[in-house]
């Protein structure tokens, strides 16, 4: 059984291509092809929109007498599919794009319109500055400051970058992280040695002092004897100055010595057991006054005779009155 779509021909031992007839074409003929629209249009006869890409059955034939840098030029012909109106329109190879010729307008395209307002500006551009010197220096002024600018945002973005690069985020996440129990008890007690480093204890006493230990060398047979040495630091003028304020305001406690505090009265006994008992209270007063300046003065005082009571000095009165 052949098969149904033959793509090989069988050609002959003695063919001979030579022999075959030739057609005389017409030199500028059409050719049916499928297309596509290469951009949106809108028929002017009828108004119907023609969106980009859509199919047409178009006729194409070769545009006479126009190239473009060698390069040929083809026209298509396509029908309105509401009026069934002809359309025309060829290739532009210098702009790489389509150019409609007639039955259509070309539809708003936004990007195809800057791209050649742009063009024109820069063209106008190029012939003021070629035509104004001034201009051109105001040009290249505006350019010179534009490339400073540009300089220093890029130095801002560096700065940054490094910025960010210097950015420890691990320990950033650590910080969110929760800590375990020995963790939080590591520094607890790191936090605790902290503060009480940054304590400063100050001694608020006047007087400061200061003793020293002196071991001295003494015979091998003896134990070493221990003496000490007290520096007392005598209290600041700023401290005395304090309690002399105080003493003036509040008054300070007499510390003289308790004197005269039996008054004897010097007059003539009657009898001699009177007179007797008169001297022996003026001694006692007289003791107890001496006893009571060596307690003031603090100093030690040699021992002092035994001091009559004063049931003793009765019994001597009485037995005085008792003899008389």
């Amino acid at each position: 059984m052949s098969e149904r779509k033959v793509l090989n021909k069988y050609y002959p031992p003695d063919f001979d291509p030579s022999k075959i007839p030739r057609m005389k074409l017409a030199k500028n003929r059409q050719y049916t092809v499928r297309l596509m629209a290469p951009f949106n249009m809108r028929c002017a006869t009828c108004g119907e929109y023609i969106y980009k890409g859509k199919k047409f059955n178009a006729r194409k034939e070769d545009v006479e007498n126009e190239d473009y840098l060698g390069i040929r030029i083809y026209r298509f012909y396509i029908k309105c599919t509401r009026c069934l109106q002809e359309i025309s329109f060829k290739t532009d190879p210098k702009n790489t794009d389509y150019e409609i010729e007639a039955g259509a307008t070309r539809n708003f395209m936004a990007l195809k319109l800057a791209e050649e307002q742009a063009k024109r500006e820069e063209e106008e551009q190029k012939e003021e500055e070629a035509n104004n010197p001034m201009k051109l220096l105001e040009y290249r002024t505006e350019q010179s400051r534009q490339e400073i600018e540009l300089l220093e945002s890029l130095e801002e973005l560096k700065e940054l970058n490094r910025r960010q690069r210097a950015v420890d985020y691990e320990s950033m996440l650590k910080q969110y992280q929760p800590e375990t129990a020995e963790e939080r008890k590591v520094r607890e007690q790191k936090e605790d040695d902290e503060f009480i480093k940054s304590i400063k204890f100050n001694n608020s006493s006047s007087n400061k002092v200061v003793a020293e230990e002196i071991i001295e060398d003494v015979d091998e047979g003896e134990p070493p004897a221990k003496t000490s040495k007290i520096e007392v630091i005598p209290p600041k003028k700023t401290e005395l100055k304090k309690e002399a304020t105080w003493n003036r305001s509040i008054g300070v406690l007499s510390k003289q010595p308790l004197t005269n505090l039996v008054r004897t009265k010097k007059t003539e006994a009657v009898s001699d057991g009177k007179s007797t008992v008169v001297n022996n209270i003026q001694t006692v007063t007289e003791s107890e006054v001496a006893s009571s300046k060596s307690e003031s003065s603090g100093g030690t005082s040699a021992p002092m005779a035994p001091v009559p009571t004063g049931l003793s000095l009765l019994a001597n009165y009485s037995g005085s009155d008792s003899d008389s």
